[in-house]
């Protein structure tokens, strides 16, 4: 016998809302569904209301983990529609902060697997680790979460040789830890035991519904924008792009484990080729009528962020894209066939953020429990008849 098991929006497995619904037969998923809308807060509405600026602030507060991930790719869609192009300095330090947050966010993904899989040894000593990249991005930006070191045009604070060696020395005891995590990840019996053939996801499965970053590259495909559509001075840093061929939760964690030593190996080839000269350059105050789409290979997969301008000082639209709403028609796949206590660690491998993926409202009518979807679009409509009642509204109450 079949029976639908809801797990959220709020349960202790996620720590966002968002609503599973599995079909079960037994302990096996026969199908799975994802429910969204729960966590809606008009990001992309309110940067209509703000000036080029202004809105690289509030595009790194769409994710605290992917906070420069946002702020990088909406900053180059603007120093495209501004026709600009940062200093090579600036481009360093900015790809210097992206692969710091790589490095940053894998380490809290591989403490939270270890979690998952009931290894709390292995989390604990990740999140010591943490520690160390967030003290360097404090060093470098003077903050440990929203580093707002982007600028149009370049980056806000310069490097000295004492903050260049601070970081190549904690570069080396990461390198030399995260080795140790890599032996401990692929060969401790009872952690491969509980990954490995979870959530299992082929290479053409990959393709077809578009999964993105760690997802898909652990399912065999070597796609990474950082490589296929090099942005800022990817073109000129070496690096190779990490795959695991085993398609579950285990080819997962490889992957980022790889990445972690290929960021290590970006960052002191940035540091030691730093060029001199300028970090930034003036940038206009309006953009030219124009639009743009800018690629960003965040640490969880493709980021992509589109800009329109009308020639005003504020964006006329930014409809942004994270990587997780990508992987979603992926985890829905990952699901079925697999065992219910495996929702938390499939789930979890994608390293879902909630609130980046979030772009519509569920509106549910108490009368007649009827579920309708309230679209961006339709979204900006009732905010237009709102403020024109309210203007209309004070004109009454305090007329000239």
């Amino acid at each position: 016998m079949s029976f639908e098991i809801p797990i959220g929006p709020q349960h202790p497995a996620l720590k966002e809302p968002v609503g599973i619904r599995v079909t079960v037969d037994g302990e096996i998923i026969r199908e799975a569904d994802l429910r969204l809308g729960y966590n809606h807060r008009g990001v992309e509405k309110l940067a209509e209301q703000k000036t080029w600026t202004q809105n690289i602030y509030l595009m790194e507060r769409i994710c605290g983990i992917c906070s420069h991930s946002h702020a990088t790719c909406y900053v180059q869609g603007v120093e495209k529609l501004m026709e600009i192009e940062p200093p090579k300095r600036g481009l360093y330090i900015r790809i210097l902060v992206s692969e710091l947050e790589r490095v940053h966010s894998h380490l809290l993904w591989l403490g939270v697997a270890g979690h998952e899989a009931g290894f709390d040894s292995f989390f604990m000593y990740v999140w010591r680790d943490r520690e160390i990249v967030m003290d360097i991005l404090e060093t470098i930006s003077g903050n440990r979460v929203h580093y707002g070191i982007n600028a149009i045009g370049g980056v806000r604070r310069d490097l000295d040789e004492m903050q260049i060696k601070h970081i190549l020395d904690s570069l080396e005891v990461l390198r030399q830890r995260s080795a140790y995590y890599e032996k401990l990840g692929t060969t401790e019996p009872s952690f491969v035991a509980r990954l490995a053939g979870v959530g299992y996801l082929s290479k053409e499965e990959a393709i077809s519904l578009c999964a993105v970053g760690p997802t898909l590259r652990a399912s065999g495909v070597p796609m990474d924008v950082r490589k296929d559509d090099p942005y800022a001075v990817y073109g000129e840093v070496p690096f190779e792009v990490c795959t695991a061929e085993t398609c579950d939760v285990l080819g997962r964690t490889v992957v980022r484990i790889k990445e972690l030593m290929q960021s290590y190996n970006i960052i002191e080839f940035l540091l030691k080729n730093l060029p001199a000269g300028p970090i930034a350059v003036r940038a206009p105050r309006r953009a030219k009528p124009n639009e743009v789409v800018s690629r960003y290979e965040a640490p969880r997969g493709e980021n992509i962020h589109y800009i329109k301008s009308n020639g005003s000082d504020k964006p006329e639209r930014v409809k942004v894209r994270a990587p997780t709403l990508a992987n979603y028609a992926a985890t829905i796949k990952m699901l079925k066939n697999g065992f219910i206590a495996d929702v938390p660690l499939i789930f979890a491998a994608i390293d879902p953020c909630i609130c980046c993926a979030e772009r519509s409202v569920a509106i549910v009518d108490a009368r007649t429990e009827q579920e309708k979807i309230v679209t961006m679009s339709s979204l900006r409509e009732l905010s237009l008849k709102m403020t024109k009642h309210q203007a209309r509204k004070r004109e009454a109450e305090w007329p000239l």
